[in-house]
């Protein structure tokens, strides 16, 4: 946990000090020092260790927290930059903005209850980069947006196509993840998914935060300081990030197709317990 909040630290500060500072230097030194530590810890020293790197032998789970940690870099983008989107340039409250993603939470918990069925049918990889590839179509639409756009037409339809496609990723990587280990291992399997998942989202919203501000900054100083030029550069920055999430699940379906070739699908009731408790029950 130390180590990839050092390694966090360092990206967000790249904006603000630049990347040859101090300030981002130490704290990524200090990040990968402390994960090599962990390491170290877990392989030479440990008695019972929290993760035996041994389990990652399995190409299936190792493929899995691969193709989980893309996810989550795109999809944590999404969720972020499309709330600053619609507070910032469309002008929405919070109280409006939170309610403008019902349609994408309602889509992603209708899609997930749904998931086992194509993934009984069609596989565990063959879904997965389905879902993948609908979470860039859906950022490919919203990098579109546009500084005098509106929700209905800028966000709504891109948001969907990426709910669906996070519907449909949930149930496969999971999956995926525990069936590549023994039965005792299930639950180690099952939290490094989550874990990859969590580091992915921080790693990836911080790199395209930093990547974002960057665009809105370029933008503002080739251009005169209006007000206009202020919605046009946040919105510059923020379809940049977008284009970057579309790239990241890209990336996603291709590692799913390449090193999960050997992820069967599960029986209907293996996959239909894990679409339960991906959705929180729902």
């Amino acid at each position: 946990t130390l180590g990839l909040s050092a390694l966090v630290l360092g990206i967000v500060n790249v904006e603000r000090y630049g990347s040859g500072s101090a300030q981002v230097l130490i704290p990524l030194l200090a990040g990968v020092a402390l994960i090599v530590l962990f390491v170290l810890i877990e392989t030479r020293f440990a008695r019972a260790p929290l993760v035996p790197l041994t389990i990652f032998a399995s190409r299936t789970l190792t493929g899995a927290n691969v193709v989980v940690a893309l996810m989550g870099s795109a999809m944590f983008a999404l969720w972020f930059f499309i709330s600053l989107y619609m507070q910032q340039v469309l002008g929405l409250t919070p109280i409006r903005a939170g309610l403008a993603f019902l349609p994408m939470t309602v889509t992603l918990g209708f899609v997930a209850t749904r998931a086992p069925k194509l993934v009984a049918r069609f596989g565990v990889r063959n879904t997965l980069a389905a879902g993948l590839a609908c979470i860039a179509a859906g950022s490919a639409l919203l990098a579109q947006a546009k500084a005098d756009g509106s929700w209905a037409s800028d966000v709504l339809a891109g948001s969907v196509v990426a709910a669906i496609g996070l519907g449909l990723s949930f149930v496969p990587v999971t999956i995926a993840a525990v069936s590549g280990v023994p039965g005792r291992l299930a639950g180690l399997a099952s939290g490094l998914v989550n874990t990859s998942r969590q580091m992915g989202g921080a790693l990836g919203l911080a790199a395209l935060t930093t990547f974002a501000a960057s665009r809105t900054t370029a933008y503002v100083d080739t251009r005169p300081g209006t007000a206009a030029t202020g919605m046009a550069a946040l919105t510059h920055g923020y379809t940049g990030a977008f284009w970057m999430a579309t790239a990241l699940a890209l990336v996603g379906a291709l590692a799913a197709l390449v090193l999960l070739r050997g992820a069967a699908a599960p029986l209907r009731p293996v996959a239909a317990a894990v679409a339960v408790e991906e959705t929180g029950g729902r």
